[in-house]
C-alpha cells in the first residue's frame, strides 16, 4: 500500500516520464524510418511512372549492354565517350520501355510467346540478324541453329571445361538480351500501329495536297525588309513582352529542370621550362639511337607511348605522324626531335629496316611438347625429318591430337601489340618471312612448333622503327604554381560578381552556360567533373562552388549557380530576348502596314519604295525564299495560293524577314504533275503519324514524372 501511495503521489511525474519515454521510442522509430527512406532515395538512379530503378539494377543493365557492344564489335574495352553513350542508351531504353509497357497494359496489348516464335521462324527482323544464329546461305535467322545452341548450352554448362562454359554463357546472355529487345520492340511497334490506325485521311485532303504540290504561280513580288525600319523607332514595353509571352507560352514548356551557371575553367599547360626539359631529353634519345644503343632500351627509358617489338609492321599500324615520317627516311637514319600538334607530342624516330612482306599468310602447324624441353626438341627434329621424307602433315598432326588444318594469319592480328615476348616474335617472324611450301622448326622456351607456310598474299612495305613519342606535359612545379594562383583567386572572390571583377587581373575568363541538364556527362565540357555536376544540382542560386581539379588532371574549375529553371513553363525573364525580337518584328510590320496602306498595284508599291522582283514556281507546299529580304517565307506561299491569276494581293503579307505585296501573273499545273492519289494519301497518313506520335510521346513523357539521378552515380 505504501508503494501504491508513493506511485499516486508521483503520478504526474511518472506520466511525464512515461510520455517522454514513449515519445523517444516513437521518435527513434520515425528517425529510423526517415533514415531508411533517405538511404533508399540515395540508392535510386531514377524513377518513371512510380517505377524506381536502383544503382544495382541500372549497373546490371549497363553491364549487360556493354557486353553486347563488346561482342558485336569484337572489343575488349570501350572509350569514355562510348561508355557515356551506353549509359544514355540504357537510360532512354528504360524510360521508353516503362512508358510503353504501362500504356500497353491499359489497352491490353501484349507480346505472346507465339508471336515471338513466329518472328523467329520468319527470321528477317533486324534484331535477329545481329545474333550468331544467322544462316550464311539464306542470310536469315535460323531458329534450328538457336535450338541446337540451347541444347549444347545445357550440356556444356555441366561440363568440366570452364573456358568452354564461359563462352557458352556469354553467347547465352547475348541471346537473352536479343530476346528481351525483340519483345520490347515488338510491343512498341504494336502500340505505334494502334495509334497510326487511328489516323486516316480523306479524298478532300488528298486533293488539296496534290493541288498544293502541283499548282505553280509566277508572281511579281514587292518586298520591304524589316531592316528598313530603324530600330530606334521601335519601343518595346514590359506589357508588350508579357502579352507576347502569354501568346507563345506553350513553346516555353520544358520537361526537365535546367540550371544556368557561370564558371572559370583554367587548363594547366606546360611552361617553356617544361618544354625545354623535354626537348633536351628527346635530343639525348636521338643521340642514343644514332650511337647504336639498343632501341628497346631507349624506348623504355624515355617512357615512349609507342612500344618497340622489333617486328616489321605496316604504316597503318603506326601513329599517323610517324607513318608520314618513315616514308621520307632512309634505313639507319634517326630523325631530329619533331613536334606533332595533333597529339601534343615530341617525337624521335629511327628507321632500322624496310622490307616487303605479306599482309596475309596461310599456314599449318604441329605443336610439339615433351616431358622435358630437350625431349620436345628431339621429337620435333624427328618429325621434321619425317615430313622432309614425304610423310603426310595432317596424319602426323593427328597422331599428336591436332588437326594440322590450314589457317590464315593477317598482319592486323599482331601489328598493334604494344609488347611482344621473344618466343612470339620468333614465331611471327618465321611465319612472315618463310617462303610458300617452306617447312620450319621453331624452337621456343617450352617446346617446339613445326610450321609450314602454304600461301602468302598482299605484299607491302613493312618497317622496323624505334619510336620515342612523349606527350608534352607540365611539371609538378608548373601545376603547383597554377593551383596556388587559382586557389588564391577562388579564396579571395566568394561571389560571382567578385570573380567577374577580378578574373582579368588573374588572367582568367568567366564564362556562362545556360540550360544545363543533369543528364549531361560533363560540366563546361571538361571530363571528370561528376563532383562539380553534383554540386550544380544541389546548390542554390548565388552560391559558389569549391575548387575542382578535373579533366585529365589538367583543369582547375570553379562554378557559380546563377538560376534554376524548374519543370514547367519558363519564366518571362529567361525568354525575354527571344520575345523582344518577336515584338520588334510585330511593331515593324505595323509600321510598314501604315506606310504601304492603300497600295493596290505593283506600280504603286514600287513608287512607294518597295523592291520589285519576279518570282516563278511558287507552290503552296514549299516556302518562298525571297532574295531581297534573305528570308524563307511560308506565309507568302499560302497567300499566293489563295489569289487567282491576274489579281493583286488584298493585304500586306507578314513574313519572317519582311512585308510583301504581290501580283499573280500566271497560275497553272507544273510539268509532270503528280496525280498519284494513293501515294499522296499514304504520304499524308505517314506525316500525320510522325507528327502525332512525336507529340504523343512528348506528352507521355511529361506525364511520366521522370526523375533522373544518374549524375549522382555515373
Amino acid at each position: 500500500m505504501a508503494a501504491l501511495g508513493t506511485i499516486r503521489k508521483r503520478g504526474v511525474t511518472l506520466v511525464i516520464i512515461i510520455g517522454l519515454g514513449l515519445f523517444a521510442f516513437i521518435a527513434e522509430e520515425a528517425f529510423r524510418s526517415c533514415d531508411a527512406l533517405s538511404n533508399e532515395k540515395r540508392q535510386q538512379v531514377g524513377e518513371v511512372l512510380g517505377q524506381k530503378i536502383s544503382v544495382q539494377e541500372f549497373q546490371a543493365l549497363l553491364d549487360e549492354y556493354q557486353e553486347v557492344v563488346k561482342m558485336t564489335q569484337g572489343r575488349d574495352n570501350l572509350t569514355d565517350d562510348e561508355l557515356n553513350n551506353v549509359k544514355d542508351q540504357v537510360w532512354n531504353t528504360f524510360v521508353s520501355t516503362t512508358i510503353i509497357q504501362k500504356e500497353a497494359e491499359k489497352v491490353g496489348l501484349t507480346v505472346t510467346d507465339q508471336e515471338l516464335q513466329d518472328i523467329m521462324v520468319q527470321g528477317t527482323n533486324p534484331v535477329l540478324l545481329q545474333s550468331p544464329f544467322v544462316n550464311q546461305q539464306t542470310r536469315r535467322f535460323d531458329v534450328t541453329m538457336l535450338t541446337k545452341f540451347l541444347d549444347d548450352y545445357k550440356k556444356n554448362m555441366n561440363g568440366q571445361n570452364p573456358q568452354v562454359a564461359e563462352q557458352y554463357q556469354r553467347i547465352y546472355n547475348y541471346w537473352q538480351f536479343i530476346e528481351k529487345t525483340l519483345r520490347q520492340q515488338t510491343l512498341a511497334m504494336k502500340y505505334q500501329a494502334l495509334i497510326a490506325n487511328c489516323l486516316i485521311t480523306n479524298p478532300v485532303s488528298v486533293k488539296m495536297a496534290l493541288e498544293g504540290e502541283n499548282v505553280e504561280s509566277t508572281v511579281q513580288l514587292a518586298s520591304a525588309s524589316y531592316a528598313s525600319v530603324n530600330d530606334n523607332e521601335v519601343k518595346v514595353s514590359d506589357s508588350d513582352l508579357k502579352q507576347k509571352y502569354e501568346e507563345k507560352k506553350e513553346l516555353f514548356k520544358q520537361a526537365n529542370e535546367s540550371r544556368d551557371i557561370k564558371y572559370v575553367d583554367f587548363q594547366v599547360l606546360p611552361s617553356q621550362a617544361d618544354r625545354k626539359a623535354l626537348m633536351a631529353s628527346m635530343k639525348q634519345a636521338a643521340a642514343d639511337l644514332e650511337a647504336g644503343v639498343a632501341p628497346a632500351e631507349v624506348v623504355r627509358k624515355n617512357q615512349s607511348s609507342v612500344g618497340f617489338t622489333g617486328l616489321a609492321i605496316s604504316r597503318n599500324a603506326m601513329p599517323r605522324d610517324i607513318a608520314a615520317k618513315v616514308d621520307s627516311m632512309t634505313v639507319g637514319q634517326t630523325s631530329a626531335p619533331f613536334e606533332t600538334m595533333m597529339d601534343n607530342t615530341l617525337n624521335v624516330v629511327k628507321l632500322i629496316s624496310k622490307v616487303q612482306l605479306p599482309d596475309s599468310v596461310e599456314y599449318r602447324q604441329i605443336q610439339v611438347g615433351g616431358a622435358t624441353v630437350d625431349e620436345a626438341h628431339n621429337r620435333a627434329d624427328s618429325i621434321v625429318k619425317a615430313l622432309q621424307g614425304g610423310a603426310d602433315f595432317s596424319a602426323i598432326a593427328k597422331t599428336y591430337g591436332q588437326t594440322g588444318e590450314k589457317q590464315w594469319l593477317t598482319s592486323s592480328m599482331y601489328e598493334h601489340a604494344g609488347t611482344i615476348d621473344a618466343d612470339t616474335k620468333n614465331y611471327l617472324e618465321t611465319l612472315t618471312t618463310s617462303a610458300a611450301g617452306e617447312l620450319k622448326n621453331v624452337t621456343l622456351t617450352q617446346g617446339n612448333v613445326i610450321v609450314q607456310v602454304t600461301d602468302r598474299k598482299a605484299f607491302s612495305d613493312k618497317y622496323v622503327a624505334a619510336v620515342v613519342k612523349h606527350t608534352i606535359d607540365f611539371s609538378k612545379a608548373t601545376y603547383s604554381a597554377a593551383y596556388n594562383k587559382f586557389s588564391q583567386f577562388v579564396s579571395e572572390n566568394q561571389t560571382i560578381e567578385a570573380m567577374e571583377k577580378a578574373a582579368a587581373k588573374y588572367g582568367f575568363k568567366v564564362q556562362e552556360r545556360k540550360d544545363m541538364f543533369n543528364s549531361e556527362h560533363f560540366v563546361a565540357g571538361v571530363r571528370s567533373t561528376r563532383d562539380a555536376m553534383k554540386w550544380v544540382f544541389e546548390a542554390k542560386p548565388g552560391e559558389v562552388s569549391p575548387l575542382y581539379e578535373c579533366g585529365n588532371n589538367d583543369h582547375l574549375l570553379v562554378v557559380s549557380l546563377t538560376k534554376i529553371h524548374p519543370v514547367g513553363y519558363r519564366d518571362l525573364e529567361s525568354v525575354k530576348d527571344m520575345l523582344k525580337g518577336e515584338v520588334i518584328r510585330d511593331k515593324k510590320f505595323e509600321a510598314l502596314s501604315k506606310k504601304y496602306a492603300g497600295v493596290n498595284s505593283i506600280a504603286a508599291a514600287k513608287q512607294k519604295g518597295m523592291q520589285v522582283t519576279d518570282v516563278p514556281q511558287v507552290t503552296f507546299n514549299a516556302p518562298v525564299y525571297v532574295q531581297t529580304t534573305g528570308g524563307s517565307e511560308p506565309a507568302l506561299s499560302g497567300a499566293v495560293a489563295a489569289v487567282k491569276a491576274g489579281q493583286f494581293s488584298s493585304h500586306l503579307v507578314k513574313g519572317n524577314a519582311g512585308a510583301y505585296l504581290f501580283q499573280v501573273v500566271k497560275k497553272g499545273n507544273r510539268a509532270n504533275a503528280n496525280k498519284d492519289t494513293k501515294a499522296m494519301q499514304a504520304r499524308l497518313e505517314q506525316q500525320a503519324m510522325q507528327s502525332v506520335l512525336s507529340r504523343f510521346v512528348s506528352e507521355l513523357y511529361m506525364k511520366a514524372q521522370v526523375v533522373d539521378n544518374r549524375y549522382l552515380f555515373f
